[in-house]
């Protein structure tokens, strides 16, 4: 029995307009149909390697993870970099590592920690001085004003206030800077 039932589709392949005879019709032909079998399988198959290659990066960490001696790959898979970004710690002397011979670096889990920490106490004092920052607006330079008033690029004003360690205070889109102190400077 066939149905006298016609309806205005969209092809879920294609994306164009057909005449479906029934209403669950996703595919204007057999070979859109074809085609999007296809893509599925496809993309199933990319999912597939996609989750077998993210367990073997998890295995791998898990495993790093555990080690209280690693090699220059495993401190480089822990931490999130190169290789050559250990090699480069080492050389400055940031990251301690011990050669047992040649080709055999190996670092303490313990020194990766040390390097990873974050002191809880500020060490420089420009924190303090931008904190006690107590200038009215009224005697400020807003960071547009000292580029009109001076011929000075934005650049070179930033290093400039930065390397003299003059305090800035950032309220609502504007920056302000104390007229005394820009004006010694740039003057």
């Amino acid at each position: 029995m066939s149905s006298n039932i016609r309806v205005q589709r969209i092809c879920q392949h294609c994306h164009t307009e057909f005449t479906a005879k029934t209403t669950v019709t996703q595919y204007c032909s057999d070979k859109c149909s074809k085609r999007a079998y296809k893509e599925r399988i496809k993309v199933g198959k990319i999912d597939r390697s996609n989750k077998e290659t993210s367990s073997i990066v998890n295995k791998n960490l898990e495993s790093v993870k555990q080690q209280e001696y690693l090699t220059v790959r495993d401190a480089s898979i822990l931490i999130g970099c190169s290789t050559k970004t250990i090699y480069r710690l080492i050389d400055k002397r940031e990251l301690t590592a011990s050669n047992l011979a040649e080709r055999m670096t190996r670092i303490r889990r313990s020194e990766i920690d040390k390097l990873l920490s974050v002191p809880t106490v500020p060490a420089s004092k420009e924190i303090e001085i931008r904190q006690s920052f107590t200038w009215p607006v009224e005697e400020c330079y807003s960071m547009k004003e000292i580029l009109n008033k001076y011929p000075i690029s934005e650049k070179a004003l930033y290093d400039v206030l930065k390397r003299n360690k003059v305090p800035r205070k950032k309220e609502g889109w504007y920056t302000y800077v104390p007229k005394i102190l820009v004006d010694n400077l740039l003057s």
